[in-house]
């Protein structure tokens, strides 16, 4: 079992995102409304500094994903860089993935 973690700095692209992962095999996403340290120390900015911030929600949707196989970490990958763009440009996300030991609480237990 892995842990994907999705935090999506656009959240207009959410029903593209969540219909790539369904598509890929996953049946299940939580979805938190999430902001980073960046943005709530910088939410005072000096109107000069206002048009690179402008169009941009001050809230990420974070998505986070249980799934047994592996091969599935690289499909959301590819489905969530299909929507938003490459992850190593700025604005775009930032995914994460990694095993779990313990899970229960999705119809089995894995110990």
């Amino acid at each position: 079992m892995f842990m994907i973690m999705f935090v999506l700095d656009d959240p207009e692209k959410l029903p593209d995102i969540l219909d790539g992962w369904e598509k890929a095999g996953v049946t299940g996403v939580t979805i938190i409304e999430s902001t980073g340290m960046h943005r709530v120390k910088h939410k005072f900015l000096p109107i000069g500094y206002l048009p690179a911030y402008y169009g941009h929600s001050e809230n990420h949707q974070t998505l986070i994903a249980i799934v047994e196989q592996e091969d599935l970490i690289k499909a959301c990958l590819k489905a969530a860089e299909a929507v938003v763009g490459d992850l190593m440009q700025p604005n775009t996300g930032i995914f994460a993935a990694w095993p779990l030991h313990t899970v229960k609480g999705m119809g089995k237990q894995y110990i």
